[in-house]
């Protein structure tokens, strides 16, 4: 593409559509060096698009519902050797969202679950995808409210419209059969159209127990394991990191 193209390119993806009608009449009548001046302006208009860009990529991801802002460069692979390094960074190329595959993280209370889903959803969000992070707790909370005031179908809709959701911490707390309704009726909106991550501390065969309903159970693991990746972190605390470290 030459200069004059990218110029009028960049114009039209900054909705500057009188600038771009004016401007080939404008050149016409120019005296000063009318490719200098293209470049000068497609210069200018490149960095407004890239500043632009970079702007939307902040607010997704501050949109995005993270309780923190992790890096995958900041996550101690030496620490936690149970988690496939080569794995994760493939997951980090976000090739599952584009396959609608989910992610289920498993492993104990602070061994890294949390952070590596939101390194992953980072980095979706930051490359403009629809990303939401959620605790399972709060979660349900908001469904239950929504079907108390008559509006669960608009508000598991908003839940299914993003290409990647993040419902941390499954099993943290007791659930209870209406629980477990609700969760299954947003993982089976969800199946094979858009990608969830979950974090849990509940092995699958518990799954049943935790949710007080084994064939709801069942019907919810076999949405959401079918296109799956499974990572189980065995391996101590980050949290108790400094502890040991100190002994």
């Amino acid at each position: 593409m030459n200069g004059y193209n990218e110029l009028m390119n960049n114009l039209e993806l900054l909705k500057l559509t009188r600038i771009k009608e004016i401007l080939p009449q404008k050149l016409d009548v120019c005296e000063v060096d009318n490719q200098k001046l293209i470049n000068i302006l497609n210069d200018i208009t490149t960095k407004e698009i890239e500043c632009r860009d970079a702007r939307a990529r902040e607010i997704n991801v501050a949109i995005s519902g993270f309780p923190y802002i992790k890096r995958i460069n900041q996550f101690d692979f030496d620490f936690q050797p149970s988690v496939d390094r080569n794995k994760i960074m493939d997951l980090m190329t976000l090739r599952f969202i584009d396959n609608a595959e989910n992610i289920v993280f498993v492993g104990l209370p602070g061994t890294g679950k949390t952070m590596l889903s939101c390194c992953i959803g980072i980095e979706a969000a930051s490359n403009r995808i629809s990303t939401y992070f959620v605790s399972c707790s709060k979660l349900l909370a908001d469904l239950k409210k929504a079907k108390y005031e008559n509006k669960l179908e608009s508000r598991l809709k908003q839940y299914r419209k993003y290409k990647l959701l993040i419902i941390d911490e499954f099993g943290f707390l007791a659930l209870n059969k209406d629980d477990a309704n609700l969760l299954f009726q947003l993982v089976a909106l969800r199946y094979e159209k858009k990608s969830t991550i979950i974090t849990t501390n509940i092995v699958f065969s518990k799954w049943g127990e935790s949710l007080n309903d084994p064939v709801l159970a069942t019907a919810i693991l076999d949405r959401l394991l079918h296109h799956s990746h499974v990572i189980q972190i065995d391996g101590p605390s980050y949290r108790t990191r400094g502890v040991f470290n100190e002994e």
